[in-house]
């Protein structure tokens, strides 16, 4: 039950009437019609721009339009009032029963509820995390994570066909670096002394990494050359790192579909064919590019290159995909990688960044839209840092990395729960603050603790009743006499939890899983503002043993409201608590 699109569809009937009544002319189309809560809650329940948007095709005044719709729609089932307001906008209130329908709705679907078909079956490529292979995962890993494996989760509720992609970085000199880090552990493991060198990677997390080479090989990679072992440690030692990092993604409870490796793009001819691809429509030739605005590098000179004309599509300078040299720049495996996922079939990309790949958007939305002749869409969503404080103040070094704070770390004080939650209570391309000490507090101030109370607490309202003999199963609440329900802190949180379809596919529109993080401690709020106010009056408990139909009726009210909680953090990946301790 979605009830703004049940009301746009009472809408849209309505103004089909008038067509055929001869009010309105033949022919309007309704695409830009919508159906919203009004921006003041003083001025109803929702509100259609119908008349609006429907004024100059009908080359009619709006204020008519919507006098008309409003004659239409008064006093059908469910709608208390329609009232024309300012221009021509049309305010709708609905009935008291009409919001206490989300109740039935919620027992009967579980939570399945505000599960949508918007998606309609799409196939969408969510590429993720990708953190070079070289070491474990860092906090800023962390929010990317969890950000991409939410957004796929809203994306499937809402109806797509989602795949959870991760890029493994494994064709640059990066994994030549780790290599040459590994082969000094593995001589340390030989009883030597490592050289670490500046610019080797100096985190303990190797030494095990080290142990390993020397219980495969014994001692007999220190009688070879670095050309004749670089190879062999550079893939023992990805492997190595790529495990460790399975392992840290299955601590936060991410799991992915496919793990793509960089290297299988060269020498196979898959780099080629891209931009074979690419060339075939005049976008590759050979130029030289104007030098970079400002004051020039020393070093700078202009140089004859292969480009991608990529201005052609948006960006603000064509880009190399091939050095002077012959060697292939970094965009072109991009190239070459993206290519193979639209030569996949799916129908929309997105990928999700650090903030230090801002100017990598452009470029690389040029080379999808080239590539796709504009069928897939791509979405670069970038996830700013994440700044760690306890104890007010920023937090230390890991020494077991080297260099940074891992994500095993992060979870490892915290747990999984929180550690998810409080990175969606930011938008990704907002800096947020991880208090360690703050995201463990048991007050209202802390959100993924408000939302887990909310649910244990309507859980314990229902672990009461059924003590007292009241049976709290779905299908027995569900024949709950909700007419006995109508005080004002009912009625918003009855509100409040028939938003949640319309919050699912608006969400999952703009590719905001954040917007559920939000919308739940709303929902939380008015649950607890609910509980509190039976505090204050006895006459508004859940429970009244003096009421048992009216008991009933509540109890069904709390379970609709624990059933949407649980759907959206089920969403986000995070347990719903049925006690807190």
């Amino acid at each position: 039950m979605d009830i703004f699109a049940d009301v746009k569809a009472r809408v849209l009937d309505a103004l089909g009437r008038l067509v055929d009544a001869g009010s309105l002319p033949q022919g309007l189309a309704y695409d830009a019609v919508t159906v919203e809560p009004p921006r003041d809650a003083a001025h109803g329940d929702m509100a259609t721009n119908a008349a609006m948007v429907l004024a100059r095709p009908a080359r009619m005044g709006p204020r008519d339009i919507a006098s008309l719709l409003a004659a239409e729609l008064s006093g059908a089932p469910g709608i208390a009032s329609a009232e024309v307001a300012g221009p021509g906008f049309l305010n709708i209130r609905l009935t008291p029963g009409r919001w206490f329908d989300v109740v039935p709705a919620a027992l009967a679907a579980g939570t399945d509820f505000g599960r949508s078909v918007m998606g309609a079956g799409r196939k969408v490529n969510v590429e993720f995390v990708s953190a070079n292979p070289t070491g474990p995962m860092h906090v800023g890993h962390v929010r990317g994570a969890v950000f991409g494996d939410a957004l796929s989760g809203l994306l499937g509720f809402a109806g797509h066909e989602v795949t959870r992609e991760y890029y493994i970085n494994d064709g640059g000199a990066q994994v030549d670096v780790l290599a040459r880090s590994a082969y000094e552990r593995y001589r340390e493991a030989c009883g030597l002394e490592p050289a670490i060198a500046e610019g080797l990677y100096p985190g303990d997390y190797l030494i095990p990494v080290g142990e390993a080479l020397k219980a495969r090989y014994g001692e007999s990679l220190l009688e070879r050359p670095e050309a004749e072992w670089l190879a062999e440690v550079r893939e023992f030692a990805t492997e190595a790192m790529m495990a460790m990092i399975r392992e840290d993604l299955a601590l936060l409870g991410v799991t992915m579909d496919v793990f793509f490796s960089e290297k299988s793009l060269y020498g196979t001819g898959r780099i080629e064919a891209a931009l074979a691809a690419l060339e075939a429509d005049g976008l590759i030739y050979e130029g030289t590019l104007e030098p970079p605005k400002g004051k020039l590098p020393e070093d700078w000179e202009p140089r004859q290159q292969t480009l991608f004309r990529s201005t052609a599509y948006g960006d603000d300078t064509d880009r190399p995909v091939k050095k002077s040299d012959g060697s292939w720049t970094y965009f072109a495996p991009d190239i070459a990688y993206h290519f193979d996922k639209i030569e996949r079939g799916f129908d929309e990309l997105i990928d999700v960044l650090g903030a230090d790949h801002g100017g990598y958007v452009k470029r690389m939305k040029a080379a999808v839209a080239a590539l796709s002749k504009n069928r897939v869409p791509l979405d670069v969503k970038l996830c700013q840092l994440v700044k760690l404080f306890k104890g007010g103040e920023p937090f230390k070094m890991s020494k077991r990395a080297g260099t940074f704070v891992t994500l095993r770390d992060v979870v490892e004080q915290v747990g999984p729960d929180v550690t998810r939650f409080v990175m969606l209570t930011r938008k990704n391309d907002a800096p947020l603050d991880f208090d360690f000490d703050k995201v463990l507090e048991q007050s209202k101030d802390n959100p993924v603790f408000y939302v887990q109370y909310a649910h244990a607490r309507a859980q314990s309202v229902l672990n009461r009743a059924a003590d007292g003999g009241v049976a709290v199963d779905d299908g027995a609440l569900a024949g709950a006499d909700l007419a006995l329900l109508g005080a004002p802190g009912e009625l918003e949180l009855a509100r409040k939890a028939a938003e949640w379809p319309r919050q699912v596919e608006i969400a999952a529109a703009h590719h905001e899983p954040h917007r559920i993080a939000f919308y739940l401690n709303e929902l939380s709020a008015d649950f607890h503002s609910l509980q509190h106010q039976g505090k204050l009056d006895p006459s508004l408990r859940f429970i009244r043993d003096d009421a048992p139909d009216l008991t009933r009726a509540r109890l069904a009210l709390v379970r609709a409201a624990q059933v949407v909680i649980s759907s959206g953090l089920g969403i986000l990946g995070v347990t719903p608590m049925k006690e807190m301790r």
